[in-house]
């Protein structure tokens, strides 16, 4: 197994595409993380509302309140959301960097 800090080389015909191991694994993880029907709806729901704090997306979703909680760790830890703390809420945004990163990713390997 490839350690963090080496490459990873893949072959795709007659081209060969060099991946760092650890954007990789980043990319598993996140890939993982958006392949959930409920996260999807979180995501979608957050690129058409900038800022959102759990209680507003747990609203719009109709869900328990430890549901959206946790769904938003799992984005959370995969870097797909962003949190800021403002005074008792924490507002979640799309890490749009990490999503664009995340696509380019997959365009290289459907190349």
């Amino acid at each position: 197994m490839a350690k963090k800090n080496e490459s990873v080389t893949l072959k795709k015909g007659k081209k060969d595409i060099k991946l760092d191991y650890a954007e990789l694994r980043q990319a598993v993880l996140t890939l993982r993380a958006v392949n959930h029907k409920l996260r999807q709806s979180i995501v979608d729901l957050l690129s058409k509302n900038d800022t959102m704090t759990v209680t507003d997306i747990y609203v719009k979703l109709r869900l328990e309140q430890s549901v959206a909680s946790q769904h938003l760790a799992i984005l959370r830890r995969a870097g797909v959301v962003d949190t800021e703390r403002k005074g008792k809420f924490i507002y979640y945004t799309l890490n749009g960097k990490r999503l664009d990163q995340i696509m380019g990713l997959v365009d290289d390997l459907n190349k």
